[in-house]
């Protein structure tokens, strides 16, 4: 027969031993598992079209991601350039059963796709998930928020500079990038809510200002220099 001292032993030892699981929220969007997997896009590569059944949420990884909507008369607009950490598709998780717009690869990407109930589980089950997934809802919220004071109050000349330093990710952590992906100015007018003229000329003004400079090699990429700050804060 066991001491009341061996019996406390056996009983406590496992628990002294037992290792606290640490849940990281990096590592689950960078790992494959149930309801997750890591996918690839090339350049120009849709990644889900409107009216698309929405059933996963997808986390980018590497790469930029253009999101459109068309209208029922045919219009097509840009409503979103996502980079490195974004979520999006995020809408099934409201209720959403088909997509609202269209996802297309603006560069090569590495993008993990997420099954909706294991993202659900995940947010319910995880605090450390959760807490990142609603920081980045609301750091959108107030990007959204800052695109409509900016086509309110600004002139699409300002519009034009703010939405160049955003894509170049200017007063972001980790520095400015050298080159930005090539993208039209239709694509440009769209955001900046101007005619393709308009974005044409203001390019042009700002390239001959040193403000930005095509020298992004074969692909065309665009350059935006730290100068182009004072054009958005210029009254």
């Amino acid at each position: 027969m066991l001491s009341a001292v061996e019996f406390r032993l056996m009983s406590t030892t496992p628990l002294a031993k037992r290792k606290i699981r640490r849940f990281d929220p990096n590592l689950f969007l960078a790992t494959i598992g149930d309801g997750r997997k890591n996918l690839s896009f090339v350049k120009k590569e849709g990644i889900f079209a409107q009216e698309d059944k929405a059933d996963s949420v997808f986390y980018i990884q590497k790469g930029k991601v253009k999101l459109t909507v068309v209208s029922k008369t045919g219009r097509e607009a840009t409503i979103g350039l996502l980079a490195d950490g974004n979520f999006f598709g995020e809408g099934c998780l409201a209720g959403q059963t088909l997509r609202m717009g269209s996802a297309e690869a603006m560069t090569d990407c590495e993008i993990q796709r997420i099954d909706k109930k294991v993202m659900i589980d995940a947010l319910h089950r995880e605090p450390a998930l959760s807490e990142m997934f609603v920081a980045y809802l609301l750091a959108r919220n107030v990007r959204y928020e800052e695109d409509l004071v900016d086509q309110l109050f600004n002139s699409s000349e300002k519009r034009l500079a703010r939405i160049l330093l955003l894509l170049a990710h200017f007063g972001k952590e980790g520095g400015p990038e050298l080159v930005i992906p090539k993208i039209s100015q239709e694509s440009l007018a769209e955001m900046v809510g101007t005619t393709r003229s308009r974005v044409s000329f203001f390019m042009n003004r700002f390239r001959k200002l040193g403000f930005v400079d095509y020298s992004g090699g074969p692909e065309g990429g665009l350059q935006v220099h730290s100068s182009l700050l004072g054009v958005v804060l210029h009254d």
